[in-house]
């Protein structure tokens, strides 16, 4: 009975790299792993594997727990040096560590290390001896370099997509310069310019759509276009070259396919001669067969070419035509007529670019009579707001002077009506009542109303009314006075005993 290949047991020193764990459904056989230190014993074949937690994104850290408590980072160094490199151990004292990798698949060798049991050198003290447990830590500084590889991944990929958008986009096209005079001249050059010519059109097309085109720009711009004028000449020249070279390139097709015509005219008469009873009976039935294809081919491409050539042959007979029609006596007259046509278009161009000149100056002409005009005007406006601002000033006198009579004739009134107030008393019954009022009003200080006076002097004298008591009071300013008080609906007139007052400024 033959037994399997016992499988190459990965942490063997010498080896150097664990190898990633296998999958799962495959039976995986641990042997013991020696080192310098320590001796590592795989678990119990039976067991269920040892779990691990869900790995974090960028995982370069691993968590060791179960180890002796005898074991240093020496040792735990190299147990896991295997594994790959190692960049930092942080040992604790409650027996476990976490160790960092430098890359994240040295992470999976070193959890193909959990469930061994690690027993340092060959002491059997329980401290010297214990069971590893590897699962996947999540550190800070893992997950800070994946984003960091994340975010340069998605700028890779941004700028990307800008050069591949900026492949596709069609360019712009050139920007066109504003109008003022220095360019305007520079353009006029250009214009005269045959490699320069294209370029130069388009931005003149440019500014006169753009609405450039004004007075004293127009002798400027009609320039421009005299000179976009002056190319029509050498693009006929240039067409007239073309023609000629057509003309030539065509007589070397009609040459070309007139030798083409030849040889199938000699072809087909191979075709005929091979089909004649001399030669015909020494052929076979499949070469007979062949050769009547190839006839009739050779026969349709020669009718197809000659017909070419005859439609060739057409046209230049209609041409020499026309040629022949233009040299008759009416032809030539027209020649004539166009040849006059041309001189009075350039005699009428000519006149044009004096008539634009001459419009030119007349608008110089009418400017500078405006300007002149306007200044006249501007003199005469000066001296109308001269007159306008005197004519102001002195009524502005003649108010400050009625003001200052209406003020005047307002306080003699006042005087007047006062001395009407002020008259003697009339009788010896006014004297009593204005001395019964005084003693009231004297008894209230805060003044009282006129129905309060009258309600007290009627218990007196039962035909005097409120009016004659009014009257009598206002007749004495100088001993009684109005004043209100309230607000709102409880606003009222009183009247107030002032005679001391009066005294007093006497």
């Amino acid at each position: 009975m033959m037994t399997g290949i016992t499988p190459i047991n990965p942490m063997i020193p010498g080896l150097g790299l664990v190898p990633p764990p296998p999958p799962t459904e495959v039976a995986v056989v641990k042997e013991i792993i020696h080192c310098k230190s320590c001796t590592l014993f795989p678990q119990n074949p039976n067991l269920p594997p040892p779990s691990t937690r869900e790995r974090p994104p960028g995982c370069k850290t691993v968590f060791v727990g179960g180890l002796p408590e005898n074991a240093t980072e020496e040792i735990i160094q190299e147990v896991f040096e295997q594994c790959g490199d190692i960049t930092a151990i942080r040992k604790s004292k409650k027996n476990f560590c976490h160790i960092r990798f430098a890359e994240e698949f040295m992470v999976d060798k070193a959890i193909y290390l959990s469930g061994y049991r690690m027993r340092l050198g060959s002491s059997t003290d329980k401290k010297d001896s214990g069971r590893l447990h590897v699962d996947f830590a999540q550190a800070r500084d893992d997950f800070y370099e994946w984003e960091c590889k994340q975010r340069m991944r998605a700028r890779e990929e941004r700028h990307r997509r800008k050069l591949e958008e900026d492949r596709l986009r069609p360019p712009s096209p050139p920007a066109i310069m504003h109008y003022s005079e220095h360019e305007a001249a520079l353009l006029a050059e250009k214009l005269k310019d045959d490699s320069k010519f294209s370029e130069a059109i388009t931005v003149l097309l440019s500014w006169i759509e753009r609405g450039e085109v004004n007075r004293r720009s127009a002798n400027q711009f009609y320039s421009m276009v005299q000179s976009a004028n002056s190319h029509v000449r050498r693009l006929m020249n240039e067409k007239a070259t073309h023609e000629q070279e057509m003309e030539e390139a065509k007589e070397n097709f009609k040459n070309a396919l007139t030798g083409i015509l030849t040889q199938f005219e000699q072809i087909v008469a191979v075709f005929n001669a091979s089909t004649r009873q001399k030669a015909w009976d020494h052929f076979s039935k499949a070469q007979r067969k062949n050769i009547d294809i190839w006839r009739k081919h050779s026969e349709e491409l020669r009718n197809a070419q000659s017909e070419q050539l005859m439609g060739i042959r057409r046209e230049e007979e209609m041409e020499m035509s026309d040629d022949e029609n233009c040299d008759s006596p009416t032809k030539k007259m027209r020649v004539d007529e166009s040849a006059l046509a041309a001189q009075a278009y350039a005699l009428k161009e000519e006149n044009d670019s004096l008539r634009w000149q001459l419009d030119a100056y007349r608008n110089e002409v009418e400017l500078l009579k405006q300007e002149k005009e306007q200044l006249f005007r501007t003199e005469d406006h000066l001296t109308k707001d001269q007159q306008l601002q005197f004519l102001q000033q002195t009524m502005q006198g003649m108010q400050q002077e009625i003001n200052v009579l209406t003020v005047a004739l307002v306080n003699q009134d006042r005087e007047n009506n006062i001395e009407k107030r002020t008259q003697g008393l009339k009788s010896e019954k006014e004297a009593l009542l204005i001395g019964i009022i005084s003693t009231f009003l004297h008894v209230h200080p805060f003044g009282a109303n006129i129905e309060y006076l009258w309600s007290y002097m009627q218990q007196l004298d039962s035909k005097i009314s409120a009016n004659e008591i009014e009257m009598l009071l206002m007749r004495l300013p100088r001993m009684f006075k109005q004043e209100f008080t309230g607000v709102g609906a409880t606003l009222e007139k009183r009247w107030k005993l002032c005679a001391f007052e009066g005294i007093k400024t006497t």
